[in-house]
């Protein structure tokens, strides 16, 4: 009768030389050696301290990791050559310091740290499109109704810390008159609805619904005024403003009109319109 391994481990047998991940549904191939490179860490931990029959694996016989398997590469870059090398404008410090934290590498979340410290630490860098001139007296502003510095002793900030600003709603409509003022299908058609503002401000109200393949990669503290929606109705976009705690405090439009057929009355109107919110 065979005596049970002291260790607890299912499986002896030793891992492969080269090591295929499925992290999060995206596929890597490394060394065995580079995932041991950080002693103590996760990877570490489960590549020496655990059978490979133990870890769970994909129907292909891949070692899974259910993590973010676009972040994945930064960690394993890390491990490679201990060194973090981001792209420009890299949005996604804070999910990447929090892998950081996952996966045991102190190294890397002290390396991640500084800049999240720092409020206008990812908008140093000047963008290539849209550029924006440094408003006087801009970050005294922004001081000044800081939730926490405006707060008196005693008292809890604002709603959620949410910080103020500004967001335009501009669109484009027409819609076609016909005899006797008679309107027909395409009152008030909407194109696409744009969303001028700060980056982090747009993000924040629309979430999902913003479209941000015009100006991809922006910093959360830049403005653009190239985002638009997902959806065309207007009252939804409303609705998220005020859920939001926004307020419209200025609106301005122009219009034009061209007769649709030269035989006939029928008239087609088309405008710009642009709505500004404000939040205190």
């Amino acid at each position: 009768m065979a005596l049970a391994d002291p260790t607890g481990c299912e499986d002896s047998t030793p891992f492969p030389d080269i090591i295929e991940l499925n992290v999060g549904g995206q596929v890597y191939i490394t060394r065995h050696p580079t995932l041991l490179s950080v002693p103590g860490s996760l990877l570490w931990e489960m590549f020496t301290q655990r059978s490979a029959r133990s870890l769970a694996r994909d129907s292909k016989g891949r070692f899974f990791l259910d993590r973010d398997g676009f972040l994945f590469r930064y960690i394993l870059d890390f491990l490679r050559d201990r060194r973090l090398v981001l792209p420009e404008h890299f949005p996604e410090r804070g999910r990447l310091r929090r892998e950081a934290e996952y996966f045991v590498l102190p190294e890397l979340v002290k390396l991640l740290a500084p800049k999240l410290s720092e409020q206008n630490s990812l908008g140093d860098d000047q963008c290539q499109s849209d550029p924006e001139e440094p408003s006087p007296g801009g970050d005294a502003a922004r001081g000044s109704v800081s939730p926490a510095a405006a707060a008196p002793p005693g008292t809890q900030p604002g709603p959620e810390g949410r910080r103020a600003g500004f967001i335009t709603i501009g669109y484009r409509g027409s819609y076609t008159l016909g005899r006797d003022s008679q309107t027909d299908a395409k009152f008030r058609r909407v194109a696409r609805i744009m969303v001028c503002g700060k980056t982090s401000l747009a993000k924040e109200v629309f979430g999902d619904t913003l479209n941000e393949s015009r100006d991809p990669d922006r910093p959360p503290e830049r403005y653009t005024s190239r985002y638009y929606l997902k959806f065309t109705f207007l009252e939804q976009a409303f609705d998220k403003l005020a859920d939001a705690g926004f307020h419209m405090v200025a609106c301005n439009s122009t219009g034009t009109c061209a007769f649709a057929h030269e035989q006939t009355d029928d008239r087609i109107w088309t405008s710009y319109t642009e709505y500004v919110f404000y939040r205190e």
